[in-house]
């Protein structure tokens, strides 16, 4: 939590920033050629880069690829891709602005919500006589691993449309324009070939004009795809606003916040478009959540567009936050329907799976061991949340089922393991082989007092006893199985002799999630991973740069994932580790205006600040890695619909003094949260709309230091408690919310805090951001001890809530600001440095 000002380098950075309109969800920026550009619906897909280039999808079809654009003026052909000069995205559409030297063209890429097709609107604005010109590279096919046999492309005349198809008639799709002409078709002969279709739109002689191109496609012959080509032609205008106002919706009906933090804002937003834009219905299999998307090139694997076990559940965790029980309840139930008969959850599904042999005779489907006790979890957090105790019944026999497999994978400790079942997260390269990963070992665990919630809420309270006990155990042999004594910190995992593995990993950070660990050892654990060989100023490292068997462009070696970023904040906020959690929460929130705009890429180098020419730029449980930290992590929001009650922990900055949570959903009540902070004073007002009871359980942290007088609600007195631990104090507070505004009021002396707002570095940089290591008060509280880690030589600017309490500093300068100066010790270039400071307090 600090206001970090880079002293040596601030605004040192020229890149252009991403700016979002304060009236729309609208983001611009100068045109980054080499930057992924996606424009999905449920059932369609447009995939390129911002110079226009793209390849267009109808599930499970892949129509074209390299589509792109040129302009006719005079005797001059202009390539449109070295004409592009601004990006403009929203939810709903992408539009691209071309500027030549008497011409400016706007094209806007739209795939309406529920349609099996595309619309790309041209707005031409011209001082001589323009003429656009598409052209695109056939590749009529089923996505891997299915194919379809011989296919054609022929100019259908009467809808002035490129007709593609197949000789058994049965996939068919339409490229056109009702103003198309002049059409060249691809051909091959002995002596040429060509392998670009092409056709004009007409030209615009001097003016304004709007041009149409439209895509669609069906699985079920010519007749049908021509009724969507026609009725998105007559009916573009509409089918555009409806997609806007779908997203508009979706915004407003799912837990909405105002924060003071504009980027975490901003980011906020726009994860929870980039996640519900996963959703996908499939002709053939149903509506489920994808991973992700990226071009396919000239191949028929669009990046992870296919349906994922593990990061659907990962995901239904962040929906089910911001209340999206229904799309949460879409994926788990997507998923479970592929469940094997002993047990088993899946871990990928192909979008023609049922095209092919895919459950019988290819290895994927069913690779991974950690979906299974996932999906458990998955179904009681979704339950919980929502309170749909009816589909808990439902799928009682797939979680009992899931249960059972992965009891049959226990080893001698009782505990699932990886070897001879299924990978855990780690699917290959040095870290392997091992016998069970403490990750895939704790999600076992946790699966246990996930079931036996699922089993109370049923009615099967013998089985709920049991699981109890068993979760019992079995939580006291993890922790001791994978303590290292010799690293203080737990363990990657147990090898096959039952000896540690005790490379130390992010992945460590998922049991946090659930708090299954030890407390003093995870804050052990924690501190050891806030260290810059582990997190970068974008991101957690999979392990330490200093591993022998690191390399930062291992893809389970060396890598940065938003996930595990993700997995981090939220178990660093769980331990009450608010440093590290605040700047793991900042770093995945800002990829989303730096990288594929308004998106979040899937995987990024170790070394230095840069996706993988390989990630998945639009990866789905990475824009849910902003939503959970936010929510699970920062605001602690936690509901339980059986018991009519919210729990709101925020861990919130030093000097964040307002911000405002909207749409909290319980059962048939809504709750909305005001905060507004002063140096003695918090107060928290609270709207209920709706029926029903409702009960909140707040409880806020405060600094050590911090002492709470008094408690009122409504001008009443409340009782409250506080309860410490060694980084911060929380205030116990539980009260009922009635119609109409509720206040309550807590007043406070001595609350002291300090601020950080870490920021990304210039793209192909490596870290220079401050970390937080460790934090310690004395027994009076008139001392606050902490150590830093910085880049040797650079001075860093930390902000002080409350400075007027601090008497002096060693290790650092107070300013006359009220800020506080650090300087890193001297040392070779690029490289880290630790400082100890040491804050006295005048009482």
């Amino acid at each position: 939590m600090f206001t970090i000002c880079l002293l040596s380098v601030l605004c040192a950075n020229p890149r252009s920033v991403a700016q979002q309109s304060t009236k729309t969800l609208e983001l611009t920026r100068t045109i980054r050629t080499w930057e992924f550009l996606p424009v999905v619906g449920t059932r369609a897909g447009l995939f390129g880069n911002e110079t226009g280039r793209f390849e267009a999808w109808v599930y499970p079809l892949k129509l074209f690829r390299d589509f792109h654009l040129t302009f006719h003026v005079g005797d001059r052909a202009l390539s449109a891709d070295t004409l592009a000069r601004t990006l403009t995205v929203r939810p709903e559409s992408a539009s691209i602005l071309y500027a030549g030297d008497s011409f400016r063209v706007r094209e806007t890429l739209c795939v309406p919500v529920n349609e099996a097709g595309a619309v790309i609107l041209f707005d031409v604005e011209t001082e001589q006589p323009l003429e656009i010109e598409a052209g695109f590279v056939g590749d009529f096919q089923l996505e891997w691993p299915a194919a379809l046999g011989g296919t054609y492309v022929t100019w259908n005349e009467n809808q002035r449309a490129f007709l593609l198809g197949e000789e058994a008639r049965k996939f068919a799709a339409l490229v056109g324009s009702p103003t198309g002409s002049d059409a060249h078709l691809a051909y091959q002969t002995n002596y040429s070939a060509m392998d670009e279709n092409s056709f004009r739109l007409g030209v615009t002689q001097k003016g304004k004009e709007k041009k149409v191109l439209v895509v669609a496609a069906s699985v079920a012959g010519n007749e049908e795809a021509v009724k969507t080509y026609q009725r998105l032609l007559s009916s573009y205008g509409d089918a555009m606003r409806d997609s806007g106002e779908y997203y508009r919706n979706y915004l407003a009906k799912t837990v909405s916040l105002d924060l003071p933090d504009t980027a975490l804002q901003q980011a906020y937003d726009w994860a929870r478009i980039s996640a519900i834009q996963g959703l996908v219905n499939n002709p053939y299999l149903g509506s489920g959540l994808v991973a992700g998307y990226r071009t396919s090139g000239s191949g028929q694997r669009p990046g992870f567009a296919w349906f994922f076990g593990r990061d659907s559940c990962w995901t239904s965790f962040a929906l089910n936050a911001e209340g999206d029980f229904a799309t949460a309840r879409t994926a788990i139930d997507f998923i479970a329907k592929f469940q094997r008969q002993d047990g088993k959850v899946p871990h990928e599904i192909s979008q023609s799976a049922s095209l092919v042999p895919w459950f019988k005779e290819y290895p994927y489907p069913y690779v991974s061991a950690d979906a299974t006790p996932l999906l458990i979890i998955a179904i009681d957090d979704y339950v919980t949340q929502s309170g749909d105790i009816a589909f808990a019944r439902e799928k009682w026999d797939n979680v009992w089922r899931a249960y059972q497999f992965m009891k049959s994978t226990y080893d001698t400790n009782g505990l699932a393991q990886n070897a001879g079942i299924g990978h855990g997260w780690v699917e290959g390269g040095p870290l392997l082989p091992v016998k069970n990963e403490y990750y895939q070992a704790a999600l076992g665990v946790e699966a246990l007092r996930a079931l036996s919630n699922l089993a109370k809420l049923v009615g099967k309270e013998d089985i709920n006893k049991q699981l109890e006990a068993e979760f019992e155990k079995a939580s006291s042999t993890l922790d001791e199985a994978y303590w290292s004594q010799e690293t203080n910190s737990y363990a990657f995992a147990l090898n096959q002799d039952n000896r540690l593995n005790d490379e130390l990993s992010v992945l460590t950070t998922v049991p946090m999630w659930f708090g299954l660990p030890n407390t003093e050892r995870a804050n052990q654990t924690i501190s050891k991973l806030a260290g810059e060989e582990h997190q970068t100023d974008w991101g957690m490292r999979i392990i330490s740069s200093r591993s022998k068997v690191y390399d930062g462009s291992g893809y389970h070696y060396g890598s940065v994932w938003p996930l595990f970023t993700g997995w981090a904040s939220v178990g660093e906020y769980r331990y009450h580790r608010e440093f590290p959690a605040y700047s793991n929460l900042r770093a995945n929130a800002l990829l989303g205006v730096d990288g594929s705009l308004g998106h979040f890429s899937e995987v990024l180098s170790g070394d230095y600040y840069d996706s993988f020419s390989t990630s998945s730029p639009h990866q789905i449980w990475s824009a849910a890695m902003v939503i959970s930290p936010i929510l699970r992590g920062l605001f602690g929001l936690q509901i339980d619909a059986e018991k009519h009650q919210i729990h709101f922990a925020p861990h919130v900055p030093a000097d964040w003094t307002t911000f405002g949570m909207h749409n909290i959903r319980i059962g048939e009540a809504g709750l909305d949260f005001q905060y507004r902070k002063t140096p003695d004073s918090v107060v928290l007002e609270t709207k209920r709309t709706g029926s029903g009871d409702c009960w909140v359980e707040f409880s806020p942290a405060f600094s050590l230091r911090t002492q709470v007088v008094n408690v009122e609600i409504n001008g009443r007195p409340l009782p409250f408690k506080m309860q410490a631990n060694s980084e911060d104090q929380h205030l116990l507070l539980r009260f009922p919310v009635y119609d109409g505004p509720n206040n309550l009021v807590i007043h406070m002396r001595n609350d002291f805090g300090l601020t950080v707002t870490n920021d990304l570095p210039p793209l192909g940089s490596a870290s220079r951001g401050l970390r937080v290591l460790t934090e310690s008060w004395n027994a009076s509280k008139t001392q606050l001890s902490l150590e830093f880690s910085g880049r040797t030589g650079m001075t860093y600017e930390i902000g002080v809530w409350n400075a007027s309490q601090v008497s002096s500093a060693d290790g650092a300068k107070l300013t006359k600001a009220g800020r506080l100066e650090i300087q890193i010790p001297s040392g070779p270039a690029e490289e880290y440095a630790t400082q100890r400071v040491e804050l006295h307090f005048t009482h």
